[in-house]
This record gives structure tokens, sequence and C-alpha cells, in this order.
């Protein structure tokens, strides 16, 4: 898609004309810039906004900029600043790496490094205030309409509309309310069979049906008197009643609810660690800031002066020292980055690959740089990161992964799982994704400690993906024979670890994550019983230790109780 930037002068001519007279250096213009793209102009107004190119408030740009072609999907840019040209700036940077032109990104600069401009300073910004807003339509705002609710009450009037109706309620109930004109008790039950349709929701369909004009129905299910009510369960007729008794019909239609969507069993169970969503803000992210200098000493001298290099460097310090993250620009030379780190796979030792994988970890702290890895088609850069660590399946080429690399890999993954495309893009991506299960689950056995803690933190923020689509009550996004093994590997991680605590508890906490909700009589339940997992977690009361005692020692213990009760339920 190509991407222009079109330029307008908010002074329509003004800056032009009387820049120089009054501040001695010349201002063609007071830039406002927007993006177009695929038809469509983003614009900084109240927020960003979009419209159809050249249509805005601004009327038309006196310059139009081609920045080149980017092939990055439409919904992949979640970023929101501060100001117009900043905005486009950013955009141009995400689209295409490259910058909108300096005199427009320094022109407030420009301006206020005179005195003039610092004089007037608040009567500028006073008087363009309104003008860089969009206008108000100068409508008043129109109360919203009532909204209906969307689970009600279904009015029938044939046959053929109740048998749809009926059809499409056969995965869970269906309740039929036979009435007719001329009944009041039938009356009488109305708002209670409105409200008891609100709270159904899309658990059950609560229908009503006007006998006294919907003969077909009458005839079809010998209604004679009403009110009478019939409940389908899964498609089957479960029972039939008639009269006006309130309490009959609402205790019936909570128990064919609770027939037609049975609580999962481990929601009966007292597990407060589980039974929630896990927040973003608890994903564990690996933010240490190694000394740059030394990280850079361990590429190889060739390549130390190349000018990608330079610019992410330098992007990262500025990142460090920013409190806001997202105003640091985005280095220009990002496009070039992926080429750069295949050059540097290739000339750089095995030993020192780490350097490459934490430098990409410090540059995907911010969120902007990793959902652009993510978004590339296929995700390349990853794919060459991570297959560092993949072991060949080849006895006689086995490779000894040096530690560091491990321990690096682990890390910017984990990070990763943090950031809604990157976390998209793994656990959509086939391979990308079975190879960071392969790094996880041999991880978890590894000698070294902080390997397994780094191991325990990448299934935390994996499952916890899972968990919450399960609380959300939404599909899982981890298949069922990929859970089966991470319980495997956890199961054994929980059963070897004597040393550290703190990847106990993150191995706890994973294979909770993993078998809560589990589908029931599945093949996760029934790994859990081989495995004998209960007795596992049990064997590990007492290793509150393993945190010197105290308040993080007690709270392991009793976590070690909930999982052990997770688990061994069934």
């Amino acid at each position: 898609m190509d991407v222009e930037l079109y330029v307008y002068d908010l002074s329509k001519g003004l800056a032009r004309q009387w820049s120089l007279p009054l501040t001695g250096t010349h201002i063609d213009a007071i830039y406002h810039t927007a993006i177009v793209l695929n038809g469509v102009e983003y614009y900084f107004g109240h927020g960003i906004q979009t419209a159809y190119p050249g249509s805005t408030h601004h009327g038309q740009p006196m310059e139009k900029v081609h920045l080149g072609q980017t092939e990055l999907p439409l919904d992949s840019y979640d970023l929101f600043l501060h100001n117009c040209n900043n905005f486009t700036q950013d955009l141009a940077m995400f689209l295409l790496g490259k910058s909108i032109p300096d005199h427009i990104r320094n022109l407030p600069q420009t301006f206020l490094s005179t005195p003039f401009g610092q004089m007037i300073k608040p009567q500028i910004e006073a008087a363009l205030r309104p003008v860089t807003q969009a206008p108000s339509t100068g409508v008043p705002t129109q109360p919203p309409a009532q909204i209906q609710p969307a689970n009600k009450v279904i009015q029938v009037t044939n046959l053929t509309q109740l048998n749809h109706e009926l059809n499409q309620a056969s995965h869970s109930a269906a309740i039929i309310f036979f009435t007719s004109a001329t009944c009041p008790p039938c009356k009488a039950l109305y708002p209670l069979y409105d409200s008891l349709a609100e709270e159904a929701g899309s658990k059950a369909a609560l229908i009503k049906v006007d006998i006294s004009s919907a003969y077909d129905v009458a005839m079809k299910y010998g209604i004679k008197a009403t009110p009478t009510f019939k409940t389908f369960l899964k498609g089957q007729e479960t029972e039939t009643w008639s009269g006006a008794n309130a309490s009959q019909l609402q205790g019936n239609i909570k128990l064919l609810i609770e027939m037609a969507n049975p609580a999962h069993p481990h929601r009966k169970l007292d597990l407060p660690t589980f039974q929630r969503p896990i927040p973003v803000s608890s994903y564990i992210q690996y933010k240490n800031i190694p000394p740059l200098d030394k990280l850079i000493q361990k590429l190889p001298q060739g390549t130390r002066d190349n000018k990608t290099l330079a610019s992410i460097t330098t992007f990262i310090t500025h990142s460090i020292k920013s409190n806001d993250k997202i105003e640091t620009p985005l280095p220009q030379d990002l496009p070039t980055y992926p080429t750069y780190i295949e050059t540097l796979l290739k000339e750089t030792p095995s030993d020192a690959h780490f350097a490459i994988i934490d430098l990409t970890r410090l540059l995907t702290l911010d969120h902007r740089v990793a959902s652009y890895f993510a978004s590339q088609n296929p995700p390349s850069t990853l794919l060459s990161l991570l297959s560092l660590s993949q072991d060949t399946q080849d006895p006689q080429d086995k490779k000894e992964i040096p530690y560091n690399q491990t321990l690096t890999t682990l890390h910017l993954f984990t990070n990763l799982l943090t950031t809604p495309l990157p976390t998209h893009t793994i656990l959509n991506t086939p391979s990308l994704f079975s190879q960071t299960l392969n790094t996880l689950t041999t991880s978890l056995f590894h000698p070294n400690p902080k390997i397994r803690c780094a191991a325990a933190s990448l299934a935390y923020n994996l499952t916890a993906q899972n968990h919450n689509a399960r609380i959300e009550g939404k599909s899982d996004i981890i298949s069922e024979e990929d859970q089966v093994s991470l319980v495997a590997g956890l199961v054994e991680a929980i059963a070897n670890e004597e040393e550290s605590g703190e990847a106990l508890r993150g191995f706890l906490m994973a294979l909770g994550l993993v078998v809560y909700e589990c589908a029931v009589g599945g093949e996760v339940e029934e790994v859990c019983r081989v495995l004998g997992s209960r007795e596992t977690v049990l064997g590990k009361k007492g290793k509150g230790g393993l945190f010197g005692g105290g308040e993080e020692g007690r709270k392991l213990e009793g976590l070690i109780g909930e999982v052990a009760g997770l688990v061994g339920f069934s």
C-alpha cells in the first residue's frame, strides 16, 4: 500500500508572509500533517480521526509527500500520541521506518528558539488550539436511543419461525410460553418472563407464541389451554406444564439453564488463585538493562560501526532514560535491523549469539518495536533468533547450547507474550509456537536454576493466555495435545525441583493455569491422573523453606494445596 503525507498550512500563508520580519527566521508554514493510507486520511484532531483524503476541515493540502509503500496489515498499529506531527512521524516510522521531513518535525524548536517565538508562545497556543482540533458540528447532542436488551423474549407467529428458533437453540435450551390475547393470567406472567429472558442471556431461548393467531403451532403441539409451557434441552422436549404459577415457572427455567450449562466442577472448589482472569499487569517481564558497551563488545569487530547498530543503541539509551517511552521516536534504521541480525548471526561465534538476542530483547521492551517484528509475514526475525536454541533430533549432531543464549531467549519470548500482537503471532504461527514450546519444555529440566526460573516465567505467561480465554468463555488457544505436553513437563519439573523456590512456584502456577477448567474427561485430566500429579504436588509440602520461610514460604504452601486439589479432582 502507498503511504502519503498530506501537509497543511494552519496559518493559511501568514507564516510565509510575516515570519521573517517578525522573527528574523523564515518559516514557510505552520505545518499540520496527516497520513493517507489505503484511501483513508488519518489525522490528529479530537484524538486520532479518519476522513476521505482531502475532505477534513483543513481543506486541501499544500503538499503531498509520497513516503513509500508498506506491507503491514491495517490493524497492527495501536499508537496514540499527543500532537499531529509526532503522530504522523511515528506512524510513518512504524509503516516504513522512514521519517517525515525534518523541517516539519522540527518547526516548534525552530520557532521557539527565537526571542519573538518565546514571547508570543502563549498567544500562539491559544490561537491555534481551535484550529488544530476538529470543530464541533454545532448540532446539539441527542440523547442516545434506548438500548433494547440483547437477550429478550422471542415473539413467534408461525410454525416455521418456531422450528427455526428451536433449531437455533438445539445445543442449549429453549422454553415456549403458549399464550393467547384473551388470557389475563398469561399477561400477569409477561414481566417475569421478560426478566427471565434477559437473565438467561445466550444460555437459553425464551419464546412466546400467541396461539389465538398461530394456529399451526397450537395444532402441532396440541395446546388447548393457556398459559402452557414446554421446555427443550439440547433439542429434546423435556417437560410440559400449565398454569400461572410464577414460582414454578422461575424454578423450572433456572433448573433447565443449569442442566444446559453445567458449571465446570473446578468452580465448586476453593481455588482463589485460579478462579479469576490473570491481569496483564501480573505477567512477568524482564526489564533488566545490561551495560550496552559490554554487550556490543561481544559482536564481531567489523559489525560494531554499522549505522543500524548505532541507531538501535541510541534508541535503547533514550528509551532507558525516558519516563514516557511512547514519546521516544522509533529508530530510523529499524527496517534494516532484521537484515543486520542475519549478518550478525553468520559472523558472530555461537558463544556470543546471546548478545544479539539480548539486544533484541532491549529493543522490544518498546511494544511498538515488538509489534513491528511480530507483523513480519512470516516472522522471520523471531524465528531466526528462536532457532538458535533448538536442539537437533539427530543424536549424532547434538549441540550444546550456551547457558546465556538459552537464558536470553527465554527472557525475550517471555517479554513478547506481554504485548497483544506478538502474543497473537506466537500463538498462531505453528512453526514459531512449536519452537517456543520446545525451548520451554527442554528448559524446565536445565541444571541451572536461573534457566528453570526463566522457563517457569515463560510457561506462566503462555498458560495465562489460555487460562484467560477459558475464563472469558472462549475456546482454548493452546491445543489439547500441546496442553498435555506442558502438563507432563511441568509435573516432572515439579517432582525434580529441590533447589529454587521461585522455579517451583512458577511451575505450580503454570500447571494450575493449564488444568483449571480443562475439558472434563479429556486428555489433560487423564494425564494428570496417570502421572500421579496430585501426589507429586503434595510431595512438595514443606518446600516453603526454599524461600527461607516467611510470607513467601507460606504463600508457596498455600499454592501447593490449591494445585494439589485441582489436579487431583475428577
